[in-house]
């Protein structure tokens, strides 16, 4: 009876320090980092991308500046949410950390963007789309730091 007893308190002791250790890795392992502000953006761009068909161009451009706006925001430090086109290119010229193609790139999706949200012209999902693929080229390649 002993020796089975022995054999329990043994096993026992060995499952509780099988478990220790497992908690221990588990508390010491190392934290995951927090996605990017690129991996954000092309995450969020290509949720978007799944609904282009079901959004009208003008919600769904708003929906695609505030995400390249964040991007931007949060990337290089650049308070694009809370300023108007004019002031936001602006403060890109100003600023080293763009190229002239990036400059270029965000000009034309701002002008697109403003002429759909603004204006309301006529568009349609090709300029949704249009929006859609410049905002992704510039979170993709724009502007490195």
């Amino acid at each position: 009876m002993w020796m089975v007893v022995s054999a329990a308190v043994v096993a026992l002791l060995v499952v509780a320090a099988i478990l220790w250790a497992v908690v221990r890795h588990m508390k010491n392992r190392p934290k995951p980092l927090p996605p990017t502000p690129r991996e954000l953006a092309l995450a969020a761009l290509e949720k978007l991308r799944g609904r282009i068909a079901q959004i009208e161009p003008h919600p769904f451009s708003i929906e695609v500046s505030d995400v390249l706006r964040l991007f931007v925001t949060r990337e290089f430090r650049v308070r694009a949410t809370q300023q108007t086109s004019p002031e936001f290119l602006a403060a890109t010229a100003a600023s080293p950390r763009f190229s002239e193609a990036d400059k270029a790139l965000l000009a034309a999706f701002l002008e697109k963007s403003d002429l759909i949200k603004f204006a309301r012209i006529q568009a349609g999902t090709a300029d949704s789309e249009q929006l859609l693929d410049q905002a992704r080229r510039f979170v993709e390649g724009g502007a490195q730091p």
